[in-house]
């Protein structure tokens, strides 16, 4: 039975590919195992009423509400008494933010918010929408001015008004000032409280202190620490169960992070168009899927990403590959690109951030591709369909022997010339043609004309 010969980029890519799948598959149950932190947390709450202590300190993200989404997810099914949130933060993503506050609204189980340190922005946010607010000597709460991601303050009306809304939103709840809120965030408010001592202009963003806080009715109390906080609320009999965020959190956190997405993307595909274009190296390939299979993981556990992301970035990789070996008019390319785009898309937070970094990540990585393109340019795969050796003497070929020293001479046609036939010069056999007419053998015919190795005769009458 004939054998059938399998190209050896395409080999290559299935091994890898049933490597990638297969590797993919494990982390799975390993990863939402790691993403469980405290699997005694039910039993230990069934002992009695329990507080559940949650750390809220790092950037607002989309990292933090999967692990506040965990937490909360956590104290509901051990019927916690109590959440206490440990804010110390600068703030971060509105948007989050907006999610990680009806998440608190939703729960429940009270919230309580411990400001640690600082609750600025986005961080006060989330501090408003808990029932209570004990702060820390010396801790803010406050300046919840819109500002990009450069730092620079955003002065568009429509935001500023749309955020001071919502801030105002969650200070009404827990019947706190709603002026208060607006002018943390509205740098064109102005806010006189006889508290304050001070009137507070055009042009400033609010903050209080935990003492000015205390005063407003911003917060209920001050206390040192967590368990101070706990004996002020009369919990401190209680079961506490502090929450952590697990490895596998912490690194899907730093994943999920615009910048190192948009580097991840990069290097996936440009390791995956080198070893596709430029076979033989190995290397480009295993770092592209290992950056692809980081992104998803990340995602994954962040709890953005599900498999039908994974299917269908595969399925756009292997479109890429039978388009290169498969003429489709570009339907099958066409195809991959949409696959793979929705394949990142669907395992992102923010389809608008994931469409950006992607963008950037093609053009930076097609630069890339380029330069490797050039320095290996004798490996590519291009080089498949392009006759490289060239038929020279100085490569050992023989040329052809010129014809041009028969012009002019006569010779003796050997077979009929219908145009074309043999004819004899002295002693040499040549094929020539006629100019059309039908010359018979044994006819006296002349050489009017060579052209490279044609030889052409007209009959002497």
């Amino acid at each position: 039975m004939p054998s059938v010969r399998t190209n050896p980029i395409v080999k290559r890519m299935i091994v890898v590919w049933m490597t990638a799948f297969i590797a993919f598959a494990l982390c799975l149950p390993i990863a939402a195992a790691a993403s469980r932190t405290t699997d005694t947390t039910s039993a230990t709450a069934e002992l009695g009423p329990a507080v559940f202590v949650v750390p809220v300190k790092q950037t607002i993200e989309s990292g933090l509400q999967a692990f506040l989404e965990r937490a909360y997810r956590e104290a509901e099914a051990a019927n916690a008494e109590r959440i206490i949130l440990v804010i110390n933060t600068l703030g971060g993503r509105v948007d989050t933010a907006e999610s990680i506050g009806e998440l608190i609204r939703s729960s429940p189980v009270p919230s309580v918010a411990f400001v640690e340190n600082k609750a600025i922005s986005a961080g006060a946010y989330i501090a408003l929408n808990a029932g209570q607010i004990i702060m820390q000597p010396g801790s803010t709460i406050g300046a919840a001015a819109v500002v990009d991601g450069s730092g620079t303050l955003i002065e568009n009306p429509k935001v500023v008004s749309y955020w001071a809304k919502t801030m105002q939103t969650a200070a009404e709840l827990n019947g706190r000032d709603p002026s208060i809120a607006i002018k943390m965030v509205d740098q064109g408010a102005v806010l006189e409280r006889e508290e304050l001592g001070r009137t507070y202009g055009k042009g400033e963003i609010l903050t209080l202190s935990a003492e000015e806080a205390v005063k407003v009715g911003y917060a209920e109390h001050i206390a040192g620490s967590v368990d101070e906080t706990l004996e002020w609320l009369g919990l401190d009999k209680r079961a506490v169960i502090e929450i952590n965020p697990s490895p596998a959190e912490v690194a899907a956190r730093w994943i999920t992070s615009g910048v190192v997405m948009t580097v991840l993307l990069i290097l996936g595909i440009a390791g995956v168009a080198i070893e596709l274009l430029i076979p033989g190296f190995g290397v480009p390939g295993i770092v592209g899927l290992l950056s692809f299979g980081l992104f998803f993981f990340g995602h994954y556990i962040a709890g953005f990403a599900g498999i039908e992301s994974v299917v269908f970035f595969v399925i756009g990789v292997g479109l890429l590959v039978i388009e290169l070996f498969v003429p489709s008019f570009g339907i099958l390319g066409t195809l991959g690109i949409l696959s793979l785009i929705a394949g990142v898309v669907t395992a992102a937070y923010d389809t608008g951030s994931a469409v950006k970094s992607l963008a950037i990540a093609v053009i930076v990585a097609a630069a890339v591709v380029l330069v490797f393109a050039f320095i290996f340019k004798k490996r590519g795969i291009w080089n498949r369909f392009i006759l490289q050796e060239r038929l020279t003497t100085e490569e050992g070929f023989v040329p052809a022997e010129s014809k041009q020293l028969f012009a002019g001479k006569e010779g003796v046609t050997l077979t009929p010339l219908r145009p074309a036939g043999t004819i004899e010069i002295g002693d040499d056999r040549i094929d020539a043609v006629t100019s059309g007419e039908f010359i018979d053998s044994g006819r006296k015919v002349k050489v009017v004309k060579v052209e490279g190795t044609r030889v052409i005769v007209r009959e002497i009458k």
